[in-house]
């Protein structure tokens, strides 16, 4: 039986990604039929360490359109790695055909390197994938079914956050997670959203809180369930929330540094308001984790569960 195949792109040639693959694999099945686009050295070299036994089918692109691709199986699609960054834009290149082609709509990207890969052309992944589709409304989502947050900016310089914090920007975030929740998790969300300044006060006088976040939050009345501003230092707190589904921050250590306290390698990154689901493991390469096989693969396989189940 035929079903949409998840694209992986496992990214760097130091990484952790083929220890946390085979063991996803190894703890549990996923029925969606999985392609890797990969160099098939470096497949083998793990598929040998990791004594993975099941068999991987090489598949070749001038072909793939008439393809049935079953379900619990996994392929393989071979890119020759020549050097880093050149071997990541090809691995994505391909990638993102299949997806312009409509073989699937769901993919998977390993840890990349962001200043040796992207060059400082982008801000990261987020934005090179959305760049690739010519979208300009996207945005950063860590997912935990308990809880889950969104910075509407990304790996910028704290220096450089509050000339981006403007009411088009928030507005815009809050949308796009209203939306991504209703269309793929089947709900409306309850969205919290926290202020730039400490406590949401300010000893200048402009205050971005009660001049730009505030009216943005009014604004969607009886449209968005949304509320704030929040103080960043309490809306994390057991009994604050729990009220909430997701809460929107305006920087990115502002929310990624509590999720990540309280939930570890238990959360999934989303790029949400793309025409398909991408979706990465919430961790870096961790070359300094390399073949010691202890790495935790359990946001790889929260990243795998979620794409198998849409």
């Amino acid at each position: 039986m035929s079903s949409k195949p998840i694209l992986i792109v496992p990214g760097e040639k130091r990484s952790i990604f083929f220890e946390i693959f085979f063991k996803s694999l190894k703890s549990k099945s996923f029925s969606s039929p999985l392609i890797l686009i990969c160099d098939k050295k470096d497949l083998n070299k793990g598929i040998n360490k990791f004594k993975f036994k099941h068999i991987i089918e090489q598949i070749e692109l001038d072909n793939i359109d008439s393809k049935k691709f079953l379900k619990n199986k996994i392929y393989i699609i071979h890119v020759k790695y020549q050097n880093s960054s050149l071997y990541m834009h090809n691995c994505f290149k391909i990638a993102f055909k299949l997806i312009k082609d409509g073989l699937t709509h769901k993919i998977i990207n390993g840890p990349i390197n962001k200043t040796k890969t992207l060059k400082k052309k982008y801000l990261g992944v987020t934005e090179f994938v959305a760049k690739s589709f010519n979208i300009d409304k996207f945005a950063m989502l860590i997912y935990n079914k308990k809880l889950s947050v969104c910075p509407v900016t990304t790996h910028l310089p704290i220096k450089l956050v509050a000339k981006k914090i403007i009411k088009k920007n928030i507005k815009e975030k809050i949308v796009i997670v209203n939306n991504f929740y209703k269309k793929y998790l089947g709900y409306k969300p309850r969205i919290a959203v926290i202020g730039l300044n400490p406590h949401c006060e300010s000893i200048l006088k402009y205050n971005e809180d009660s001049k730009i976040i505030a009216p943005v939050i009014k604004s969607f009345k009886n449209k968005i369930n949304v509320k704030g501003p929040f103080s960043a230092d309490t809306i994390f707190l057991k009994n604050n929330r729990k009220k909430f589904d997701i809460i929107i921050g305006m920087y990115h250590d502002q929310v990624l540094t509590p999720i990540k306290t309280m939930f570890e390698y238990d959360a999934i990154n989303i790029t949400i308001g793309l025409p398909f689901l991408r979706v990465t493991p919430d961790h870096g390469p961790n070359e300094k984790m390399i073949g010691k096989n202890i790495s935790n693969p359990i946001s790889l396989i929260r990243s795998l569960e979620f794409l198998d189940r849409k």
